[in-house]
């Protein structure tokens, strides 16, 4: 019953999105209060639900979406974005641009969390896309496939690092062999699979791509550079204070405190303000109408968001997760295909890898003893099944459209199929570093 309803809501959200064309904020709200009363919930179970989803997903996003869209948009309107990019691509214009904004995605994705990934790259994409007029998801999707790799397999994540711990796995192995699983993912999913792609037509929204500057009003490059990954810089300079000083040190708060994907965003956008923005010659009023232009361009795409975790809450609440997963538990499946499996099938249905994959870690631990299977490849097995068919119900999928300004079909075809091979690549990786590792 909890699976045919499951099924129905996502059927629901299809029809009333994609043929009804209904908002999907709104699309979401009529599909999420019907499950819950169909999951068993009470009214006021069902509206507290949808309450604490919308509230605790906005709450975790809300701040690094806006404040990386007010970024990211000021890194486009300044040409600091124009200028990473001519400097990534240096005499070689188009060729290899694949591969090289994958590289860079995969450099910025180690310490960055998705989002605020995300939205730092887009300027540079759409920069790349808009001077050597490219198809955007031949040219962008490379580059968030690294991301979604990273987020989903590789500590310091949340999801990752967090199973890590639950197993009792080895972080630096659990690092290493996610690099050997993550690459041939990114590379097939990536500029392999993308080149099927080409036809896409994307139409970005309209606030995210800026026009060409001349060379003489540029920013220069190593302000560029600094200004618009500050984030990375921040990130990797506090993860390597953590990794090295002791636990519990009196600088430990100071350190947890600057590690917040809020805080390391308000920094740059503080730093942006003055480097970017006022050190160019705008006034703070000029700068801070960009700010608010962003805001504007990103505020239906963060109703989105809250509504899938609305959605996501109400099966949450009514233990929709753990019942699929404890159906899947007595398969007799290896345990490694079973942990993917269980991490994929409760994604699909309910959207959210963070909790697609502590949820599997949660049912598999019990038995992870037993089975005597490598823990440092449960946690892959695992954090690669959360990211199986990301759809209707993942706001990651609605960020990708919205931002590319994709229609429903062609996000399933691009994004979707994106996220389902690097979660079976991924796979196979981590059955692969089985047979070969020593038991």
């Amino acid at each position: 019953m909890t699976l045919l309803v499951i099924l129905l809501a996502v059927l629901a959200l299809i029809l009333l999105i994609s043929w009804g064309k209904v908002n999907a904020f709104l699309a979401f709200l009529l599909v999420t209060i019907p499950a819950g009363f169909a999951l068993g919930l009470g009214s006021k179970q069902v509206l507290g639900a949808v309450q604490k989803g919308l509230g605790d997903t906005l709450g975790s996003v809300a701040l690094v979406v806006v404040l990386g869209a007010m970024l990211g948009k000021l890194v486009a309107e300044s040409g600091a974005a124009q200028q990473i990019a001519a400097a990534l691509l240096g005499d070689r214009g188009a060729k290899g641009i694949q591969w090289t904004l994958m590289l860079t995605g995969f450099i910025i994705g180690i310490p960055l969390f998705y989002n605020v990934g995300f939205l730092l790259i887009m300027p540079l994409i759409f920069s790349v896309v808009y001077q050597y007029k490219l198809p955007a998801v031949y040219v962008g999707l490379p580059m968030l496939a690294a991301l979604s790799v990273l987020h989903g397999f590789l500590p310091p994540h949340p999801s990752p690092t967090a199973m890590v711990v639950q197993f009792h796995a080895d972080m630096g192995l659990t690092f290493l062999y996610g690099l050997l699983v993550a690459v041939p993912a990114i590379v097939l999913a990536g500029p392999v699979y993308t080149r099927t792609l080409r036809g896409i037509v994307s139409v970005p929204r309209p606030g995210l791509v800026a026009e060409p500057l001349p060379a003489e009003v540029l920013p220069g490059r190593p302000n560029s550079f600094l200004s618009s990954l500050l984030p990375v810089l921040v990130l990797a300079v506090v993860l390597g204070l953590q990794a090295v000083l002791p636990a519990g040190g009196p600088l430990g708060p100071t350190l947890a405190f600057l590690s917040d994907p809020s805080v390391v965003m308000l920094l740059s956008v503080v730093v942006a303000t003055f480097s970017l923005g006022m050190g160019q010659g705008r006034s703070v009023p000029n700068v801070m109408q960009t700010y608010a232009a962003a805001v504007s361009d990103v505020a239906p795409i963060l109703l989105i968001i809250g509504g899938a975790g609305a959605l996501k809450e109400v099966l949450v609440a009514s233990g929709a997760s753990q019942h699929l997963a404890a159906g899947l538990q007595g398969t007799g499946l290896p345990p490694l295909l079973l942990g993917w499996l269980i991490a994929g099938f409760i994604r699909v249905c309910l959207g959210s890898s963070t909790v697609a994959g502590l949820t599997a870690a949660g049912v598999v631990l019990p038995t992870l003893a037993q089975s005597h299977a490598n823990p440092n490849l449960m946690v892959l097995a695992i954090g690669a099944g959360s990211l199986l068919f990301s759809h209707f119900n993942d706001g990651g999928f609605w960020l990708f459209k919205e931002y590319f300004g994709l229609s429903v079909k062609d996000t399933l075809r691009s994004w979707s199929m994106m996220e389902t091979i690097v979660s079976v690549v991924g796979l196979l990786g981590v059955l692969a570093l089985d047979w070969v590792l020593p038991a």
